[in-house]
């Protein structure tokens, strides 16, 4: 019985992106107001291995451009709404400055914070689907928000999910794949 019990919790924690619980809220939309691209990826292309769990786990490089004029800060988040337990999150990132126009791999821009994901680790957490199974889709999506969110380091993605409803003025998407 006990074996039982702990297995069920084993199977828990394993059932959002093949490693974790699954997301609290998912990112909401805003006008398409600006380009998000990546030097290492196409839209709607591969993510390559080194950005994943199964490479160096490294954040990927994002450049952007038509942020939105009366942006106060810029927000990111990632997100796989194909997770076996709902849309988990990957990553968000606070606090960009809205005249910053790219990120380097494994980095923040000077300012931004990064806050936790759906793993409850802060910072980047790498895209892992269960192996075997079809591919998944990571959704970056970068925010202009109209006023500063306000929130530290670590903020959940509930907070930050939070903060982009109440203040988006403009987004860019940008979607890759990984399956394993």
């Amino acid at each position: 019985m006990r074996w039982a019990a702990s297995a069920t919790l084993l199977l828990t924690a394993l059932s959002g992106c093949g490693e974790a619980k699954k997301a609290e809220v998912r990112a909401p939309s805003a006008p398409p107001t600006i380009r998000l691209s990546s030097p290492a990826f196409r839209d709607r292309a591969t993510l390559p291995k080194e950005f994943t769990c199964d490479g160096a786990r490294t954040s990927p490089p994002l450049e952007w451009s038509g942020v939105p004029r009366r942006a106060a800060e810029l927000a990111l988040v990632l997100e796989d709404p194909d997770a076996p337990g709902g849309t988990f999150t990957h990553w968000t990132v606070l606090g960009i400055v809205p005249s910053t126009s790219h990120i380097g791999p494994g980095s923040l821009p000077p300012g931004a914070r990064a806050g936790r994901n759906s793993f409850g680790t802060t910072g980047y957490g790498p895209p892992c689907p269960p192996k075997g199974g079809g591919p998944h889709r990571y959704v970056f999506m970068l925010y202009a928000l109209s006023r500063r969110s306000g929130l530290a380091a670590g903020a959940s993605p509930s907070e930050v999910t939070g903060a982009v409803a109440s203040a988006a003025i403009g987004q860019g998407r940008l979607t890759a794949t990984y399956r394993r």
